[in-house]
């Protein structure tokens, strides 16, 4: 792989990062002030002015649908290469890539319709994600299982007739909150007596469909994600039609590896950007203390913290560029190694520069003045998101050893979500 960007991606970048300078930084606390405001007023779930305002002009910018590749409905998408310098600089701001129609679980689930839907569903819900005026929800975590194993998933989901009953709890449906979320793609169970990778499906679920219930807002340390929000949600009984299926009756998992590999480059490249912010803010903030008679940057604790910082960003974002790289060359399959990996790294590497960052703001940086607290909350979640550490270091150890078998075993990525 080449360790230089194209003159294509060094345009996007320099075109994206001064639409963050004049828009996106600029409106950062204008942000979470409105939530504040709306939450003051009673209802913390109404979408932010601010986000609606900018993504017109991300359009007008061309800066719009940039993850989605090899698509005839959004033919300004990017490779995984191409665009994970892209994402990582929509990562050093939490609402970003909303503004961009880049953020998840949206982006996941566009991939998924564009990937294994009719043609019928992806007009009837394709389009409108695309152009930015619905949102979406992936249901597949489930609160009774342990869902780092996929395999546990109880949901059913029943042929009657022409349609399919749903019957079910989820939790950590990421998005269901908005009140512009307007479908879900929901994992269960279509036949128990199938082979152990066989029972599973996916389904399309209008968000509105009788017999579903949003139960509450799982918080995130004390966060609540407003308006986005990770909801429980009750499905009984939920009636769709038989064609709303993916792809088939329990090819469930072949669609959710094609969903989770790309989703995991982004969530790593936004843990990047994010890290990168951490370290710029924990050096200024060094920078401008005096302590025991010197800058603190001068105490060397620090200077070995800064170091050690700048590696493990570069390292982490060599990894995941490689894992783009060979997404796109040689495919998912083939990446799973470098995938499982950059998913262990990558929010590990941010929550420690973050928690360093946070160290060196003292006190400040446990609250709202600074982005530091909130970041490592989302971080802290990424070990758990498309699957925990030891899910991911576990394939990843069974690929090393199967190196060394005579005949070497088959191992696949891990179809994971949440707890």
């Amino acid at each position: 792989m080449q360790f230089e960007y194209s003159d294509k991606v060094k345009v996007m970048q320099a075109r994206l990062l001064a639409f963050m300078d004049e828009h996106i930084y600029p409106n950062e606390a204008r942000f979470f002030k409105e939530i504040d405001e709306n939450r003051a007023k009673g209802n913390a779930w109404v979408p932010t002015k601010i986000v609606e305002e900018l993504k017109p002009l991300a359009q007008k910018a061309g800066l719009w649908n940039l993850f989605l590749p090899k698509s005839n409905r959004a033919p300004q998408g990017l490779s995984n290469l191409e665009y994970a310098p892209m994402c990582e600089i929509m990562g050093r701001v939490p609402f970003a890539a909303e503004v961009f129609n880049c953020s998840a679980p949206d982006t996941g689930n566009m991939e998924t319709f564009e990937r294994y839907a009719s043609e019928e569903l992806k007009d009837q819900w394709l389009e409108p994600l695309l152009r930015g005026e619905i949102r979406s929800a992936f249901l597949m975590t489930e609160p009774e299982v342990a869902s780092s194993d996929a395999t546990n998933i109880q949901c059913e989901i029943r042929r009657d007739g022409d349609e399919f009953v749903i019957n079910g709890r989820k939790w950590w449906s990421s998005g269901a909150g908005d009140p512009r979320c307007a479908v879900y793609i929901v994992m269960g169970k279509t036949d128990p007596e199938a082979g152990r990778h066989q029972q599973q499906s996916m389904i399309i679920v209008p968000s509105n469909t009788p017999g579903i219930t949003v139960v509450r807002a799982l918080s995130v340390f004390g966060y609540d994600d407003a308006p986005h929000g990770h909801m429980e949600v009750i499905l009984k009984n939920v009636r769709v039609p038989a064609t709303n299926i993916l792809l088939g009756e329990g090819r469930g998992f072949e669609v959710a590896q094609g969903r989770l590999g790309p989703g995991r480059i982004h969530h790593c490249m936004r843990s990047i950007g994010i890290a990168e912010r951490a370290l710029e803010l924990m050096c200024k903030r060094l920078n401008s203390r005096v302590a025991f008679g010197r800058e603190v940057a001068r105490q060397t604790v620090w200077q070995e913290r800064i170091a050690e910082s700048r590696c493990m960003i570069e390292q982490a974002r060599l990894l995941t560029l490689k894992a783009a790289y060979m997404m796109d060359t040689v495919g998912n399959k083939i990446a799973k190694a470098e995938i499982a990996m950059i998913k262990i790294v990558a929010p590990n590497m941010a929550c420690q520069i973050i928690d360093w960052a946070i160290q060196a703001h003292g006190a400040g940086g446990l609250c709202q003045d600074f982005p530091l607290a909130y970041a490592y909350a989302h971080q802290r979640t990424l070990r758990f998101a498309d699957g925990p550490d030891e899910v991911h270091r576990n394939s990843l150890a069974k690929l090393e050893l199967a190196k060394q078998l005579l005949i070497p075993g088959e191992v696949e990525m891990p179809i994971t979500r949440g707890a």
